[in-house]
């Protein structure tokens, strides 16, 4: 009879799926731990930046605000184009304001409104002096003259 060969069972440290298994979990895990961790990263430099534009657009907006006026009633400009002209030419009465609810030309039979730039034709007979007057909700009003000479 031929002898049986010793079987026995091998011993579960020598099993060599445990450590391939162990490597490939181990390997799982610093792959795992280094896209989180980039993820993580990512989502902080997103904020940041996020925040960044942010405060820049609220300068910006601050800045417009205050070029365009800030919250105060005022009037900007008020200019003639040409300021001499001769007789029966038209010159352009141009103005800007800022946060005026009405707007008042005087002479003038053409309307205006509030504008940060608006621009109206006259054509005065002799050497006028045009009066812009502005107010606001609150009835404050503001007033500036301006000399249109005819030769």
């Amino acid at each position: 009879m031929l002898a049986q060969p010793d079987t026995q069972p091998k011993s579960f440290f020598k099993n060599p799926f445990l450590y391939s298994w162990t490597a490939l979990a181990i390997a799982v895990l610093v792959v795992g731990w280094v896209l989180f961790s980039r993820w993580q990263e990512n989502r902080t430099i997103e904020k940041h930046a996020k925040e960044e534009r942010t405060l820049k657009q609220q300068e910006q907006d601050r800045i417009a605000v205050e070029q365009l006026g800030g919250k105060e009633l005022a009037i900007q400009n008020f200019y003639a184009v040409p300021a001499v002209i001769h007789r029966g030419e038209t010159v352009q009465l141009c103005y800007g304001v800022a946060n005026a609810k009405s707007v008042k030309l005087e002479p003038q039979s053409n309307p205006v409104w509030p504008s940060y730039s608006r621009c109206v034709d006259v054509t005065p007979a002799k050497t006028t002096t045009y009066t812009l007057t502005i107010s606001d909700a609150a009835g404050n009003t503001k007033t500036q003259t301006l000399e249109v000479k005819v030769r």
